[in-house]
């Protein structure tokens, strides 16, 4: 499975919005998306919109940008995976590197909306990543690893095989730094190892798709990566050439 997330963060207004999807359901056919699955995850407030535009267009999915593990109860400000499940939503982005970064989620906390996204049949796009300090340690394979075993913890094979992981680079994403096509497919190798310990062969048909500022100008070499089976796009989600650009070359890959 190929799989182009496209992640709004908190852009966009409900017309720019609408506009948007109008604009990817006119341009990204069955015929044109092939094996791609396309998946759309805007801010919370328009994720509805999202999902009755999108009604008669299963080749494009809706995700939350985020969710809170519990069912309900005093968490003023949250959305629980029971509640996006109910409004529509197919997929949920789990510990994103901005939510580790600036609302402090720890792997405990990633695990926890793991486990709760499963059991609400949402499929969970979870994210991990290395910051600078640890890639210039030498230690971004086993804490990467290590990130990724914390987060399924307690995820049985019959309910991995709904898994997608994102890999971010942090220390690549707004610090100079560039990830090259080849440090991402040595990344996805090793993440696809600890799965292949965890599930077995399942490993090989789960997505793990690049979050490290892909965009047309990089995408075709990053997608040409044996572990590369995508895309999770920030900014170039936003503007619909780019993206469907991006859909096209992960087509051709």
């Amino acid at each position: 499975m190929k799989i182009l997330a496209g992640n709004w963060k908190m852009n966009t207004s409900f017309e720019e919005g609408y506009n948007l999807i109008e604009t990817l359901k006119a341009e990204l056919s069955p015929e044109r998306l092939g094996d791609v699955v396309v998946v759309i995850a805007p801010p919370s407030i328009q994720l509805t919109q999202a999902v009755d535009l999108l009604v008669d267009y299963p080749e494009l999915a809706v995700a939350a940008q985020n969710g809170h593990a519990g069912d309900y109860g005093a968490f003023t400000g949250e959305v629980s995976m029971a509640q996006l499940a109910d409004a529509g939503a197919d997929a949920v982005i789990i510990g994103h590197s901005e939510r580790r970064q600036f609302f402090g989620e720890s792997d405990s906390v990633v695990n926890k909306k793991v486990l709760s996204a499963l059991e609400q049949e949402l499929r969970p796009i979870v994210c991990v990543g290395e910051v600078l300090e640890l890639r210039k340690a030498g230690k971004h394979l086993s804490a990467v690893k290590e990130q990724l075993r914390l987060a399924l913890e307690g995820v049985s094979g019959d309910l991995a095989e709904n898994l997608v992981i994102a890999y971010e680079p942090v220390w690549a994403i707004g610090t100079g730094e560039t990830a090259t096509a080849a440090q991402a497919q040595e990344m996805h190798a090793h993440l696809r190892g600890l799965l292949r310990e965890l599930y077995g062969d399942l490993a090989d048909h789960l997505p793990i798709i690049y979050g490290g500022s892909c965009k047309p100008s990089n995408a075709a070499e990053l997608f040409a990566q044996a572990d590369v089976n995508g895309g999770l796009i920030g900014g170039a989600s936003l503007v619909a050439a780019d993206f469907i650009a991006l859909a096209d070359l992960l087509h051709k890959s």
